[in-house]
């Protein structure tokens, strides 16, 4: 019996840039200031944003916050950026 490796056969989603409504989820320590730190971020890399649009749940135990977004990927490259500005925070702890 022969088995097939799927991670070869199966390709990757591809995105292609500009991509708009690209779907962001950003999870971090719930505080005060999380979601203005998290919405300045994002204003700042991605000036089509909407504040309005960001959807905000807290965790059952209330410790941790999580934002949704959509935004213009302009690139990968900007994705990336966009994460690091987020993870510099230090109120961030994880982009998905």
């Amino acid at each position: 019996m022969q088995f097939t490796d799927l991670t070869e056969s199966a390709e990757q989603p591809k995105i292609e840039f500009p991509c708009e409504q690209y779907p962001l989820k950003i999870i971090g320590d719930h505080g005060e200031d999380y979601l203005q730190c998290v919405l300045d971020v994002l204003c700042a890399h991605a000036p089509e944003f909407e504040r309005s649009s960001a959807e905000q749940q807290l965790s059952s135990n209330g410790r941790f916050c999580s934002v949704r977004v959509r935004i213009t990927a302009q690139s990968p490259e900007h994705l990336e950026q966009l994460h690091q500005a987020l993870r510099q925070t230090g109120k961030v702890r994880m982009v998905l």
